[in-house]
């Protein structure tokens, strides 16, 4: 299993509906096969998830941010590992909003 204690991520790439940026970090904390974080930056002045980790180091997970309009967003996603040449992590997102427009979406987050 991947263990993803105090690692920073950051988004490379996003989907036009997404609200994280290049500007929002994530700290991962992490503890047996439970996953959480806390993010800020961008468009979104606080937000946490929480998730699980299986053996292939895949998270399934729920998250919730309050962006920069004031407005309480929801979701769910599904992050696919990939180890990098470095060494990082690269993070392979498949996302759906659970509020709002319920829209779908895909995201790249890497290890700093």
């Amino acid at each position: 299993m991947i263990n993803y204690n105090n690692k920073l991520f950051k988004p490379i790439k996003n989907t036009e509906n997404g609200e994280t940026s290049n500007q929002t970090v994530f700290k991962y904390k992490q503890t047996g096969n439970i996953l959480t974080a806390e993010y800020t930056g961008g468009k979104i002045i606080f937000g946490h998830l929480i998730g699980l980790v299986d053996e292939k180091g895949n998270i399934e997970m729920r998250y919730h941010q309050v962006n920069n309009q004031g407005e309480l967003m929801t979701g769910i996603c599904h992050s696919k590992p990939e180890q990098l040449a470095n060494g990082k992590i690269r993070l392979h997102e498949t996302w759906q909003w659970t509020s709002g427009d319920k829209s779908k979406g895909q995201s790249i987050i890497e290890e700093q």
